[in-house]
């Protein structure tokens, strides 16, 4: 019996996915996340063969959390609607064994994770195709400090402040920012860097 967690933070969606994997012959679900928080919580504590987990969901993300659980033995299947290049690249970065869009037919999962616990890394093919075409992060090491400064709500004095370099010099790296990234403000180009998968 394949024993699996869901973290799901959609409580309809949750619930499906539970009644349509409790009707496999060879699937048990064991246990029911509202977060990443509580999926990483229910794999340490019940040690489920796979966790299916979404990954826009409150208090911790699906990627956050499958980081936390690259070193335990359950395998980890993202299962979301964002098809973005930079989620995937972060997702098998944190050693999941599968990535998989919600608009796929509910077969496939039930197929998909018996081909996990083969040993087989599954990945929707709209991912393979795009990331062929996927961009490379444009900012430097220095850049990427401010962005993230940027997205703690940092301003310019904060920043500055922070990384030991004058307020000039601040605004010229967040104006270098917003051109290399194409916006035309600084909640924009958080947004973007976070949308591509960049934010470590």
């Amino acid at each position: 019996m394949i024993k699996i967690v869901i973290a799901e933070d959609q409580r309809m969606l949750l619930g499906a996915l539970g009644s349509l994997l409790d009707l496999e012959d060879d699937m048990e679900v064991v246990g029911k996340a509202r977060d990443g928080k509580e999926a990483v919580q229910l794999v340490r504590t019940i040690h489920p063969d796979v966790c299916v987990m979404d990954i826009e969901m409150p208090v911790m993300s699906g990627l956050d959390a499958a980081e936390e659980l690259k070193d335990h033995p359950c395998k980890t299947i993202i299962l979301t609607t964002f098809a973005r290049p930079g989620y995937f690249e972060r997702a098998r970065k944190a050693g999941i064994s599968g990535y998989l869009l919600k608009d796929s037919p509910s077969e496939e999962l039930a197929n998909s994770i018996r081909a996990i616990m083969e040993g087989r890394r599954i990945y929707a093919p709209e991912l393979v195709d795009m990331m062929y075409g996927q961009e490379e992060n444009p900012l430097t090491e220095r850049e990427e400090q401010v962005i993230h400064l940027m997205a703690d709500g940092k301003n310019t004095k904060e920043i500055s402040k922070e990384l030991f370099i004058t307020p000039g010099t601040v605004r010229n790296y967040i104006s270098i920012i917003l051109d290399k990234l194409d916006v035309s403000n600084r909640i924009e180009a958080v947004t973007r860097f976070k949308e591509k998968g960049w934010f470590k």
